[in-house]
């Protein structure tokens, strides 16, 4: 049996102790807006009314986010140096 995305989300949320807030935060690091609401919808138990599949989309934003979040901005690249020749 596979893991899904909700799936992922859910072990993520767990290993890394993150609140709906701190979720929120993660996502506005990489330009993506989410509210509260759609994130509970991902947690749900998928016979809920109101479960929402996490997309591909979602989660990738959220990895992005969370590499941001523990580690930092990314520095900028330093122009190359010519050969010399």
């Amino acid at each position: 049996m596979a893991l899904t995305n909700n799936d992922i989300m859910k072990k993520l949320r767990v290993a890394h102790k993150l609140r709906d807030d701190e979720i929120v935060a993660i996502c506005k690091l990489v330009d993506f807006n989410v509210t509260k609401s759609e994130i509970n919808a991902i947690y749900r138990n998928p016979d809920h009314p109101k479960f929402m599949e996490c997309g591909d989309q979602f989660l990738r934003n959220f990895l992005n986010g969370l590499i941001v979040h523990l580690r930092g901005p990314m520095p900028p690249k330093q122009a190359k140096k010519e050969d010399k020749k």
